[in-house]
């Protein structure tokens, strides 16, 4: 299973018992987190610096993958779709993947456009993250664009409202056609 976007590791553990686990990130930073994570929480993982546009693993290699608030810190259009074709060209035909997004139409963006900078905490002062805001159809248009038979859409588990398009992150799973 790859975890695209793996940040400092907590979304192996679900998988740690059960699965070969790689993981990718941009940050060195991130990845020197992730091996900690992993020694702590005993389970072996395989890491790689890169970007989600470019992997470095060969066509058809994975059977699963995650990526879990990825793909909306990618700027434009293009790049959110070459990042969909390229998790599409290293899952194995019929391989499936679940993906999470912030929502455009969570109550706290309403009055702001599908673009922001969100401030993000560090020991060094306040960074400016940037995050594309989703909606529900949109992302799973971009899938089907990628080449993704869309599988279920739907809110986090924490979302507990009735009307399913206010929810803070979209949810999808998806299989490679």
């Amino acid at each position: 299973m790859l975890n695209l976007g793996c940040a400092h590791g907590p979304d192996f553990l679900p998988f740690k018992e059960s699965f070969e686990l790689y993981g990718v990130d941009f940050s060195t930073q991130m990845l020197k987190f992730a091996r900690k994570y992993a020694a702590k929480f005993h389970f072996k993982v395989s890491l790689s610096l890169a970007d989600v546009r470019y992997l470095p693993y060969p066509d058809e290699t994975f059977d699963w993958a995650i990526s879990v608030a990825t793909y909306h810190h990618l700027k434009g259009k293009e790049a959110r779709l070459r990042a969909l074709e390229e998790l599409r060209r290293v899952l194995k035909p019929a391989g499936e993947a679940f993906i999470t997004v912030w929502n455009r139409w969570q109550p706290r963006f309403w009055l702001r456009g599908r673009e922001v900078a969100v401030p993000w905490r560090t020991k060094k002062g306040v960074l400016q993250r940037y995050y594309y805001l989703f909606s529900y159809p949109e992302l799973a248009g971009l899938a089907k664009e990628a080449g993704f038979e869309v599988l279920k859409s739907f809110p986090e588990s924490a979302h507990r409202l009735p009307v399913k398009f206010f929810s803070r992150n979209i949810c999808l799973l998806v299989r490679r056609v």
